[in-house]
């Protein structure tokens, strides 16, 4: 009689650690595909400051090219009043 109650604790014991075994694949799923946002994410950043950056460039070329077409109004007397 003394032997029901331990084999119900290993059975019991036995689904646990089957359970746990269940949630450390899942939690090393969750890792790794919280590593891949972390590493898009990081890309898209990236990606954006590069945009910025470029975006800041065309905004000078364009200031340039404003001041000198202004400029070659003045000269020829073309000036919109």
């Amino acid at each position: 009689m003394s032997e029901s109650p331990d084999n119900l604790m290993l059975v019991m014991l036995r689904r646990l650690d089957t359970g746990m075994a269940g949630l450390r694949e899942d939690m090393q799923d969750i890792k790794h595909r919280m590593t891949s946002l972390e590493r898009q994410m990081g890309e898209v950043k990236r990606e954006l400051a590069d945009v910025r950056i470029d975006m800041a460039g065309l905004s000078q070329r364009i200031d340039r090219v404003e001041f000198r077409i202004e400029r070659i109004e003045r000269r020829l007397d073309i000036v919109p009043a």
